[in-house]
């Protein structure tokens, strides 16, 4: 009898994160923003991670962000990441404010700099839509 492998690499929503899931199938990126200190922050948490208020709510992001950092993967073992070598994984500074970790796609290695303008664009992985950055057009 085979057994289920764990997916690292695939979200399992819940009824905190289904709205995040739901809005970027819809092709948008929600960030979490705080009414008490005007905080945005992402990954999305049911507290501010600043002061600690429950007073936050789901905001949608612009979209804009600037490349802060990037390492081009040429090898990865681990399924699914194998298959689509290379890739790069980036953080990112959302217009907003909060840092992202993400991939870049749509760009040659050659052309990636610090400080480049990006816009969100997002990447289906197994029936969910995945935030990832592109050079703003």
């Amino acid at each position: 009898m085979a057994t289920a492998t764990a997916r690292f690499d695939l979200p399992e929503p819940d009824a905190f994160t289904e709205p995040y899931w739901q809005a970027a199938g819809e092709g948008r990126l929600l960030l979490r923003h705080c009414g008490d200190c005007g905080r945005t922050h992402h990954y999305p948490r049911e507290f501010c991670p600043a002061c600690w208020s429950e007073s936050v709510e789901w905001v949608e992001a612009s979209g804009r962000a600037t490349l802060y950092t990037w390492s081009v993967i040429h090898r990865n073992d681990l399924p699914p990441f194998g298959t689509r070598t290379p890739y790069t994984a980036a953080v990112v500074d959302l217009a907003e404010g909060p840092r992202m970790m993400t991939e870049v796609v749509e760009c040659a290695q050659e052309d990636l700099a610090i400080g480049m303008d990006l816009e969100v664009t997002f990447r289906e992985a197994e029936g969910f839509q995945v935030a990832v950055f592109r050079p703003a057009r």
